[in-house]
């Protein structure tokens, strides 16, 4: 086979012809990552915490010590990583394992019928893609996705994938699981904040009504995966983004070691990432986590992630609370600048996240010197 003619066409690597849709034996240039930054095949384990949230909703005499318990766990985690996993998080077996498995029933089907939804537009609601933006970014990765609006899920419902003919029902009832659990989540985080009494109820209601945008992702056996990524290293825009995944390959970012780590595998929890817009709430206080897709060679990897966020165009800021006013001696100045989910998608459709550039760090005021 002679590879360097099949990579001249420019359309081998747009969606439907993409290496992983094809199934190719080998790894295209265009996605092999740079030698410094290739996948360990042996990685270290990150030592991330697992917290049972059952005591957010247990109303039992024990309840209010409890949930502060939990709320400090949670808090110690969104300092260090910005990241843990839960578990007792109330979602069945059932529902999970019913979301992954119409997950691998949609992305088995014929190119031509997941082409329907084919699009490379980042603010489309609904659509089928691969890689990062279909061939436009100068790197390629090893994934396929679809990604669909959720909340209010009868908005958005009727233009998921019809086929396979039980994806809406059963995705939809992860999708309405899901919110609830992240509501748990957020309401915690912010109580762990202690902001004014006037203020979380208030941001607590623009989450309730806020974004839910699903990602739900397959990652194709790769004949080399040390050469190649299923996604490059990034944050998340959001708030907070929870990930349930079928197998291992997640990596976060431990900024104490500048190392890569896997995530150890529990099974039925769920992943949670502190997002972009967390970071800049709490002024720095929690860390959006850094992390990236690893590869498997011989086994799928499904992973549904769920982004929950302000509404389109509401601006997330600093908590007023967290920094000091203009007649004192700045202490805790304010440190980044306020942004919306819409400033988000202008941002990814005009920068590739493959090259460095990251959403957080536009965000970032510098400091006068």
């Amino acid at each position: 086979m002679d590879h360097d003619k099949e990579e001249k066409s420019s359309s081998l690597f747009s969606t439907g012809n993409s290496a992983q849709e094809m199934g190719f034996t080998y790894v295209p240039q265009r996605y092999v990552v740079p030698t410094l930054q290739r996948p360990s095949l042996a990685p270290n384990d990150a030592n991330v915490a697992v917290i049972d949230i059952a005591a957010l909703r247990n109303n039992n005499g024990l309840s209010a010590e409890n949930r502060f318990r939990v709320i400090q766990e949670i808090s110690d985690a969104c300092r260090s990583l910005g990241f843990f996993q839960i578990v007792n998080h109330g979602i069945s077996e059932s529902v999970l394992e019913g979301a992954i498995s119409v997950a691998s029933k949609f992305f088995d089907l014929p190119t031509k019928e997941k082409l329907k939804l084919g699009s490379s537009d980042v603010r489309k609601p609904v659509r089928y893609a691969t890689s990062l933006k279909n061939g436009v970014d100068k790197h390629q990765f090893w994934r396929v996705f679809l990604k669909h609006y959720a909340h209010p899920l009868n908005d958005w419902i009727h233009m998921w994938p019809d086929n396979p003919p039980d994806y809406r029902e059963k995705m939809g009832r992860y999708c309405e699981e899901i919110k609830k659990v992240s509501l748990e989540v957020m309401e915690a985080i912010l109580e762990s904040l202690k902001l004014k009494a006037s203020t979380t109820p208030a941001l607590t209601k623009k989450l309730e009504d806020g974004m839910q945008v699903m990602a739900v992702n397959c990652y194709p056996p790769c004949p080399e995966p040390a050469m190649a990524l299923g996604l490059p290293p990034h944050s998340d825009y959001s708030c907070l983004t929870i990930v349930y995944q079928n197998c291992q390959g997640l990596e976060i970012m431990d900024s104490t070691t500048c190392s890569w780590k896997l995530v150890p595998h529990v099974p039925y929890a769920l992943q949670v990432h502190i997002g972009d817009h967390f970071e800049v709430l709490s002024n720095g206080l929690f860390k959006s986590v850094v992390h990236r897709a690893t590869l498997h060679r011989d086994r799928t990897r499904f992973s549904i992630v769920s982004l929950f966020s302000l509404g389109m165009d509401d601006k997330m800021g600093v908590a007023a609370e967290l920094i000091d006013d203009d007649d004192d001696d700045h202490e805790h100045p304010k440190k980044y600048r306020e942004s919306s989910f819409r400033d988000f998608l202008d941002f990814l459709a005009s920068n590739d996240i493959a090259q460095g550039k990251n959403f957080i760090d536009t965000l970032k005021i510098e400091k006068n010197n």
